[in-house]
């Protein structure tokens, strides 16, 4: 099927006009195949005059007479010689079980049980033929005939209209009856047995049998004529009873009128909007002659005097070179949006395009972000594109560009949770050397990579760039990668660059995350790391800190101190004063604050403080000695000789 539709793709190429397409920014609203098989045989021997449509199958007439029932590929059914020369209309009813055929010799044949009919050209069935209500058609050659079966089983005739020329072209749509003849369009309403309407013939010099008039139902009450250059809707509207009188009580209002730039072979309706087939003539460049060049087939919307162009294909038709006006027709299968070009040698199916063909041509145009879209939009309904299969074009695209950072981002919601695809994908960004790149859009929650995918990114890192590597350890989850193969790395480096604090800390983080923190404590320490407070803290590291109180308290006195007092029942305060002993100016800091906070804690002390707030601290220590109530007599007696004397001093100095 793949194959079949991507010939499908070709050929709509095959058709179209190439230069145009490139040039142009805008999507095409049709694509076109080439309606083969059986039709391929019958078109190398014969020529197509007129074909019919029925959602189930299609009815060919040829110029040699002959009647092909095909399926909707192309391969033949039925075949029927009917005539020796060209068939000029084949009229279906709506169940598609009777036929009505008219060929160039004057004859209509069917294939039911239906009158002997001579000298029309044209015919058409009763839409409901197949219900015994409504036995009835029409022909066309000088008059106007309608044939209706009786209740004796006998067809009766009656002249419904004559004396305007031949008649060309006859289409029935539920009552009404609309036929061309040399001068105009006519509607008749066979069930009022009134004729409603004249559409007059605009361009007259034109010959009606070398351009045709083309008519097409929209609807139970809306005709489509195209003739020469010129399009008119025509809509059948009720009369208002008060103004009837010896009027039809239905009439015809124009609402659209225009002119085209090119011969009218055929109209459809597509939506609100019209499919035309276009018979194109352009000028030599030698002299004035002109020449025929490819049948255009426009969507154009309709506006009260004029039209608006949407799309416009130039399509290669077989032998276009030899054809004329007449030798187009446009056929429509209402229920597919299928449309039919036929022409002698070739035979052509244009349709809408669907969102598989949307995204075929953004792919083209390199449009991968709204192919994406378009495709995510639109997954159910898509056929022959999947949505990751798009993405993977796009990221090849940008990795392509160069644009490394955009592809490894679309790897995130392309890849999803293929983790194959990751792989694939990691060791395609190291074989170009943009491992940096996908690094931070890996997988890294519940869904994950080998360890080994991890590592090789850190290593990678590790060897270029300190601050890249230290933020992925800060942003990776530790249970990503081997960390003891992570810190013999750090390890390795350290030793040619000791003092790298970026390498110090993420070693520190490496080891808390292995749970070693008095390891990460010591590195902590050594770079007076803001985070160490936080360290101890968080996993009550109190027992690995007794012999570092002073690191902590040369790294902030105000932060140790109040973590220490808060924590005595971690650490007394006689261990504090033990490891403090040498340094009595930090040993001071620490005792001025449990002083503050409590008054009788440290009692044991207070003789000791005296000297210390002497030595350190003169203007607290008349507070000190007011305030506590555990120093002897004779030591407070002392201190303020010692306070006198040093008042004194300073008198004299001054």
């Amino acid at each position: 099927m793949a194959d079949v539709e991507q010939q499908g793709r070709k050929q709509s190429e095959e058709f179209t006009d190439e230069s145009e397409e490139e040039d142009s920014e805008d999507e095409p609203k049709l694509k076109y195949e080439r309606l083969s098989n059986g039709v391929t045989e019958i078109l190398q021997k014969d020529a197509a005059s007129c074909m019919t449509v029925h959602d189930k199958f299609l009815a060919l007439g040829t110029h040699f007479g002959k009647v092909f029932l095909l399926d909707i590929q192309g391969n033949v059914t039925q075949k029927f010689e009917i005539s020796s020369v060209k068939i000029n209309q084949i009229s279906l009813d709506e169940s598609g079980e009777h036929v009505g055929i008219c060929s160039e010799d004057g004859k209509v044949r069917s294939l039911c049980s239906s009158p002997r009919v001579t000298d029309p050209r044209v015919v058409a069935l009763h839409p409901q033929f197949s219900r015994s209500n409504y036995k009835q058609f029409v022909t066309g050659g000088n008059k106007l005939l309608l044939y209706e079966r009786n209740w004796l089983n006998r067809w009766k005739m009656s002249v419904l209209h004559e004396g305007e020329g031949s008649i060309t072209n006859i289409q029935w749509r539920s009552n009404l009856i609309a036929w061309a003849n040399n001068v105009g369009v006519k509607i008749y309403d066979i069930g009022t047995k009134q004729r409603i309407t004249n559409v007059l013939r605009d361009n007259v010099s034109l010959r009606p049998d070398m351009y045709p008039c083309s008519l097409c139902w929209k609807d139970n009450c809306t005709l489509i004529v195209g003739w020469g250059t010129s399009i008119k809707i025509c809509v059948v509207k009720e009369r208002n009873p008060t103004e009837m009188r010896d009027l039809p009580s239905r009439y015809v209002e124009i609402v659209s009128a225009f002119e085209t730039e090119f011969f009218i072979s055929g109209l459809a309706p597509l939506a609100d909007q019209l499919v035309t087939l276009y018979f194109v003539k352009e000028n030599s460049d030698h002299m004035d002659e002109e020449f025929r060049a490819r049948p255009r087939l426009d969507i154009i919307q309709p506006l009260p005097e004029s039209c608006e162009e949407i799309s416009s294909d130039a399509l290669t038709v077989r032998n276009f070179q030899d054809n004329e006006c007449r030798d187009y027709r446009l056929e429509h299968s209402e229920g597919e949006s299928l449309f039919y070009i036929i022409s002698p040698k070739d035979i052509v199916v244009a349709k809408e395009r669907d969102q598989d063909d949307h995204i075929d041509w953004l792919l083209e145009k390199k449009k991968y972000e709204e192919a994406l879209m378009a495709a995510e939009i639109s997954f159910k309904n898509i056929k022959r594109h999947d949505v990751q299969k798009i993405g993977m074009g796009y990221i090849n695209h940008l990795v392509e560009k160069g644009d490394y950072d955009a592809a490894a981002r679309k790897c995130q919601k392309v890849l999803g949770k293929n983790m194959e695809l990751w792989e694939n994908e990691v060791y395609r960004f190291k074989t170009i050397g943009q491992l940096k790149a996908i690094s931070q859009y890996l997988p890294r929650g519940d869904l994950r990579l080998r360890p080994a995918i991890y590592e090789m990114i850190l290593h990678e890192f590790l060897k270029t760039d300190y601050e890249g590597f230290a933020t992925l350890i800060r942003e990776w989850p530790g249970e990503l990668y081997n960390n003891m193969a992570i810190v013999q790395a750090v390890n390795d480096h350290l030793k040619r660059d000791p003092a790298n604090r970026t390498l110090l800390t993420t070693l520190a983080e490496l080891y808390t995350y292995d749970q070693r923190y008095d390891r990460a404590l010591e590195i902590y320490l050594r770079l007076r790391h803001k985070d160490v407070y936080q360290l101890i803290h968080k996993h009550d590291l109190f027992s690995s800190i007794e012999d570092k109180i002073i690191l902590l308290m040369d790294f902030d006195k105000e932060k140790a101190v109040d973590m220490l007092l808060d924590n005595e029942d971690k650490i007394s305060t006689d261990r504090v004063v033990e490891e403090l002993a040498d340094r009595p100016e930090l040993l001071h800091v620490y005792l001025h604050k449990l002083f503050k906070r409590d008054h009788h804690k440290g009692q044991k002390y207070h003789e000791k403080q005296i000297v210390l707030y002497a030595e350190y601290d003169r203007p607290n220590l008349l507070p000190f000695l007011r305030d506590s109530t555990h120093c002897p007599l004779e030591k407070v007696h002392f201190s303020h000789v010692i306070v006198l004397h040093i008042r004194v001093s300073r008198r004299y100095e001054t």
